[in-house]
C-alpha cells in the first residue's frame, strides 16, 4: 500500500516563519514536520510515498530528495500557487498512488497512531482515524457509530486526525480542480460509506504558533 503525504499546505497561521520555509519544514524536536511524517511512515512499513506540495515547495524536496536517506521512495506531486486544496491535491496525485486503498496524512500533525494496522482496515471510499476534540475543535468533525460507521452529525462527536486511507472512486463526481476534503467526505458518509476509528493516544495540529512551541517542548524534553 502507497501512502500520500499532504505538504502543500501555505501556512498562513505560522506566518512570519511560512514566509520563508514551506509549512511541512517547520521544526519540532530538531526535525521538520514532514521528515517526523516520513520516519513514522517507514516504520510502519510504508515505502512507497508521495508528497505533494505548493509554496517553496522545492525545499521540501531538497530536504527529501528521493526518499532513500530515510528508508523511502519518494515522489512529488507538484501544484500550482496557492494549491488545489486536499481533495484536490489528492486527486491530482491519484496516478501516481496505484489502483487500490492508500494512506493520506496530513504533514502538519502529530500524531502516536502506529498507523501499520491502516493497511488491514477493511475501507469502502473512506476509512477516517479520529481523535477526541482540541480545545480549537469543541464540537468535533464526525460522528462515530458503535459498528464503526462515520456519519456527519450524532450525540458524540470527534474531530479528524487528518489522517485516512481512500480509494480514488470517492473523489468521483466531485469538480475538478480545488477541492476541499470535507465536502467530500461528507457526501460520502451521508451515503454511509466511511467507516472509522477512535485513536485516543497523542494527537496535535501543528497550526498556530503556540502549538507549534508547546509540541516543541514537549518533544525535546524527552528527546524528539
Amino acid at each position: 500500500m502507497r501512502a500520500m503525504i499532504l505538504a502543500a499546505g501555505r501556512g498562513e497561521r505560522l506566518r512570519p516563519l511560512t514566509d520563508r520555509i514551506p509549512k511541512p519544514m517547520v521544526e519540532v524536536g530538531g526535525r521538520p514536520l514532514v521528515e517526523h511524517t516520513v520516519r513514522r511512515l517507514v516504520a510502519a512499513g510504508f515505502v512507497d510515498l508521495v508528497v505533494n506540495h505548493a509554496w517553496l515547495g522545492h525545499l521540501i524536496e531538497a530536504h527529501l530528495g528521493d526518499g532513500r536517506r530515510l528508508g523511502a521512495r519518494i515522489v512529488y506531486s507538484a501544484e500550482p500557487p496557492g494549491a488545489l486544496e486536499v481533495a484536490g491535491g489528492i486527486r491530482n496525485a491519484l496516478p501516481l498512488l496505484g489502483r487500490g486503498p492508500f494512506v493520506a496524512i496530513n504533514a502538519d500533525v502529530w500524531c502516536d497512531h502506529p498507523l501499520a494496522p491502516l493497511r488491514e482496515v477493511d475501507v469502502d471510499l473512506a476509512h477516517l482515524v479520529l481523535v477526541d476534540n482540541p480545545e480549537h475543535v469543541p464540537r468535533g468533525d464526525f460522528a462515530l457509530a458503535a459498528d464503526g460507521r462515520v456519519d456527519n452529525d450524532g450525540p458524540s462527536r470527534l474531530t479528524f486526525a487528518g489522517i485516512g486511507v481512500y480509494r480514488a472512486a470517492l473523489f468521483d463526481g466531485h469538480p475538478t480542480g480545488r477541492l476541499g476534503l470535507a465536502p467530500v467526505l461528507r457526501a460520502a458518509a451521508a451515503c454511509g460509506r466511511v467507516r472509522g476509528e477512535h485513536h485516543r493516544g497523542d494527537w496535535v495540529d501543528v497550526g498556530t504558533v503556540e502549538r507549534l512551541a508547546a509540541l516543541d517542548a514537549r518533544l525535546g524534553a524527552r528527546g524528539g
